[in-house]
């Protein structure tokens, strides 16, 4: 396997490049903040953007907890990629990725200044700095459950056809995703349940046979780790309706729309029908 690094300060559009250097190089397969990634896909790993302060996420980023990295060495040697780009703020810390994942020393360095102009790091940092946005080099929606309840946006404008290697000539679309991470929040913000039930209210009145929806409970699922919430729905509906076809309309709109509004990943809406009127 080839290792390839890419290094440069913190907020200068590292993973915003990785895209495009893998693209040049012919890279299968990166490591950035805790992340494997694999063709475009996340295997393994928790994201550092989703720590609650800049000391896990960097213990994170370098795979400090035992577990983790194993799971990483795991992971790897069952995709058994042919190239490796590694990202980091500084050599020193793409040494101890290299070593807590005992992969080849990198081949051929690369440092963020070489691949991007001043002003491109410059509009890099004001977007850190200013809006506290961070880039992941994959998909939005293979991140979704790792970040419920956080600010998070596919980079649409960004994406790009890649044909990566020469093993069945396979093309695929690779993306990226911007997210504000809990440690770089201007503020905080907090959603109540009172707004998430309008919500509910609006798509019942939208669709016209559901009179109300007096009931709504929430929970976050304790066995995924608090990576989502589940709803709970009591509605009346009209007599004469097709009530499952209609509930499980609403149940599909109800998920979609608080996950578009509020960036909660919704695991699961139980909608009860109680009574017909």
């Amino acid at each position: 396997m080839k290792v390839y690094s890419l290094s440069g300060r913190s907020g200068t559009g590292k993973s915003f490049q990785a895209i495009n250097l893998c693209k040049e190089k012919d890279i299968e397969s990166i490591i950035d903040d805790g992340l494997f990634i694999y063709r475009n896909k996340v295997i393994s790993g928790i994201s550092a953007k989703r720590q609650r302060n800049i000391i896990q996420a960097v213990k994170t980023a370098i795979f400090s907890d035992d577990d983790k990295a194993e799971e990483a060495k795991a992971a790897i040697a069952r995709m058994n990629p042919e190239s490796l780009l590694v990202i980091g703020t500084s050599d020193e810390m793409i040494d101890k990725i290299v070593a807590r994942l005992e992969l080849p020393e990198p081949s051929e360095r690369i440092y963020i200044e070489e691949i991007t102009t001043e002003d491109e790091r410059v509009i890099a940092r004001k977007q850190r700095k200013e809006m506290g946005q961070h880039v992941i080099p994959a998909p939005t929606f293979q991140l979704k459950k790792q970040f419920s309840g956080y600010f998070m946006k596919p980079m649409d404008a960004m994406r790009m056809l890649k044909e990566i290697g020469t093993k069945g000539h396979w093309k695929e679309t690779a993306q990226k995703s911007v997210v504000r991470p809990a440690y770089s929040y201007l503020g905080k913000y907090k959603i109540s349940e009172r707004v998430l039930s309008d919500i509910i209210d609006c798509i019942g009145a939208d669709m016209g046979c559901i009179r109300q929806s007096d009931k709504l409970l929430i929970k976050e699922n304790r066995e995924m780790k608090n990576e989502g919430i589940e709803l709970n729905v009591s509605i009346d509906m009209d007599y004469g309706e097709d009530l499952p076809e209609k509930a499980t309309v609403f149940q599909a709109r109800v998920a979609d729309e608080i996950e578009g509004m509020t960036a909660f990943n919704v695991n699961k809406v139980n909608v009860e029908v109680k009574d017909i009127v």
